[in-house]
Order: structure tokens, then sequence, then C-alpha cells
């Protein structure tokens, strides 16, 4: 019998995960929204645009046809085969339908990835900064997240040179990104090709987040497949497509592996959405991709007129984003705590930004994320409103 002093416990592993702080931001800024003030959304990191009308179209096609009972496990065939046929278009990569998982977002994609790869105590490198749902989906598989940190120096992004220092027995794989999130910047191809080689004679495995995909400007899109087969590939319908809400995404694994990731998908998700399935079917015609590149070069638009504003500001910038829709700010010379900033900017100046706290530990007081998720209008009040800020 439960002692009447004694509570219920959570798991330990709880304990290294986290919160969002930027939900902190975002509640804030619609409780003030609630009290009639204007609020300048800088800090979702999620299109603004609604999903294509042809995705939403064949989305709407599938419900009538029914075509709402489970699927395959791994997705239904026609996905799996477009999404191969999009990267023998796109980037000219072979691929076999089977290595296509099709998951319930890329969150999915990942779970499936690590919960194959991870043991306990498994070592998994990954950039600091970086999207946090990483390291928290390496601790849910009570595997040992490694913060690689990384700065402007290196764009970014892991050098050869710090993944082989930071490599242990106890290390599995490296997870990188590319555009990553909070930086936007890219991997470059000899990176990829130099980082592969060496954790292949680790016995190891490379793992590249591609959700951004599709949003580069000044250069084309680009696949690290091309650089080799057996790279693990997490991508989703998400961003470049603009179905967040769908729920979504793709894993691409080795041989190896997929009979693992089907039993461990049959018991975590049973299949990905039925609908949302359907409707990425309409994602690779033509005449979505026409929308999805007017998007990208708004996108673009947008990015240009921000990257020179902040700056102009007093926000340093010292890589450039090269693709997804973020600027990471060094905010040092404007305030000493960048949550601190990012409170005062909503507060006062009706400006939701996600601090630098979100996405680890290096340098993370020193710098925000300013995410071009709306419009120009938007973009142009936002810059306003933080000159008079500072100004006063």
């Amino acid at each position: 019998m439960m002692d009447q002093f004694s509570k219920p416990t959570l798991a330990t592993r709880m304990e290294a995960i986290q919160a969002f702080h930027v939900m902190e931001i975002l509640a804030r800024a619609k409780q003030l929204e609630a009290q009639g003030r204007c609020i300048c959304h800088l800090e979702v990191g999620e299109p603004d645009f609604a999903t294509p009308q042809p995705i939403i179209e064949a989305g709407l096609k599938a419900l009538q046809a029914g075509y709402t009972k489970y699927t395959p496990a791994c997705g239904i065939p026609q996905l799996r085969e477009k999404i191969a046929q999009w990267y023998q278009d796109q980037f000219h990569i072979t691929i076999k339908p089977e290595r296509v998982i099709v998951t319930p977002g890329a969150s999915g994609a990942l779970q499936l990835a690590l919960g194959v790869l991870v043991n306990p105590n498994s070592e998994i490198i990954l950039t600091d900064p970086g999207y946090p749902c990483n390291r928290h989906f390496v601790h849910l598989f009570e595997g040992k997240a490694i913060n690689l940190p990384v700065d402007a120096s290196t764009n970014y992004q892991p050098s050869l040179t710090a993944v082989q220092q930071a490599w242990t027995e106890s290390t599995r794989a490296a997870l990188f990104a590319s555009p990553a999130n909070p930086t936007g910047t890219l991997l470059a191809p000899q990176t990829i090709k130099a980082l592969h080689q060496f954790i292949q004679q680790q016995c190891g495995d490379l793992l590249i987040d591609e959700i951004y995909q599709g949003l580069t400007y000044g250069q084309a899109p680009s696949t690290a497949l091309a650089c080799a087969d057996n790279i693990w590939i997490i991508n989703s319908f998400s961003k470049y497509f603009g179905m967040t809400g769908w729920r979504l995404g793709w894993l691409i694994a080795p041989d190896y592996a997929l009979d693992a990731i089907n039993r461990l998908a049959q018991n975590l998700f049973l299949a990905p959405p039925t609908p949302a399935q359907y409707a990425a079917l309409a994602a690779f015609e033509a005449h979505t991709l026409e929308i999805t590149e007017q998007r990208r070069n708004i996108f673009a638009e947008r990015r240009n007129f921000l990257l020179p504003a902040l700056r102009e500001l007093g926000f340093q910038v010292q890589a450039e984003p090269q693709g997804a829709f973020y600027i990471y700010a060094n905010s040092a010379s404007l305030h000493d705590d960048s949550q601190a900033l990012c409170l005062a900017l909503l507060e006062k100046a009706g400006v939701a930004a996600t601090p630098g706290i979100d996405f680890g530990m290096h340098h993370a007081r020193q710098h925000v994320r300013f995410a071009y998720t709306t419009d120009q209008a938007s973009l142009e009040k936002s810059i306003e409103r933080i000159r008079t800020y500072l100004q006063n």
C-alpha cells in the first residue's frame, strides 16, 4: 500500500528532456495579442504559407475516396516510389524504393534511425548549436548526446578534426544537419565525404538531417547521398512543401537496417498518416513545384532584406545563412543575455524571437534566432520596432 507521503515518480530520462524556451515567448506573445497588442512573429520555424493547393486537393480526394485505413508501416508503395524518383530526377541519385521509409514527420524518422542504432550509453555526436530535439531523442533511447561546439569559423558546421577528437570507443554515430537549424548553414560536399570516410573506418554511421532541402539561396539544393550511398538521410514534407500539420517525413536507410526499421515502425507508429500520404503524392508534380519554387524565391527576398537590416541594428551575423529560413545573430554587443533581450523585445517592442539557449550551450546566451517565416511588411515593421527599442 502506498505511503501517504509518497508520490509517483517519473523516469529519470526525463531529467534530460528540456522544454523549448521559445514556447514561453510564444505563450506570452499570445497573451499580449489577446490584450490587443500587435506582435511580429519571428520566433516560429514554420512557413507562413498554406499548403500548396494541389496537395490539399489530393488530400481531399483521398478522404472522399475512403483512404482512411492503416497503410503498411513504412508507407504506401506509391509514395516510396515517388520519393525515390524525386532523388533520381533532382539529384541523379538512384535509390531503391525499399530504402525509403515514410514516417510521421521528420521526428518519426529520427526516432526510427536512433531507435535501431542507439544502445544504452552509446554516444551520438551532434553540433552545438543545433536542433534541440535531436539530443533529446538520443536521451530518450538512453544514449549520450555529445555536443560538439561549432562557430562561425567553420560555418557552424563540424570539421573533420573536431569529430575525430570527439570520437571514442563508445561513439555509435554522428548526426548533423544541412541546411542547419538555427544557423541556416550548409555542409560542404568535401566535408561530408571526409566525415563519412572517417566514420566508416570507425564502424559508425553518419546521419544527415536534410529537412530544409530545397530551401537554399544562391546555390542549387543537394543531398549527402551524392557523397556516399549508405549515409542515413532524414527529410520532411514540412518545410519546402509546406505540410507541417500533415505530419509526414521520410527516412532513407542502408539496406542492413531495413528489417529492423520496419519492425520498429510497426510498433512505434503502426503507420504514417494515411490521408497525408496520398496528399503528398501531389507534392512532386510540376504544378506543385512551381508554387514551392515561387515561395523559395520569396524566402530569398526576405533573407536579403533581413540580413543587412539586422547587421545595421548591431547584430553580428558572422556566417551568412545559405538555406532554411533562419538568421542566427550574435547579440552580445546589444545585451549580455539573449533570453532577457528576447523577453524585452517582446514586451517593449512587440517582436518575438528565439533565444539561443534553445539550441545548446555554446555561446548560447550571446545569440538570437530570427525566423523570416512572415511577410515582408511584418519584417520591416519588426526592424523598425527593434530600432526604436534599441535607441531608447
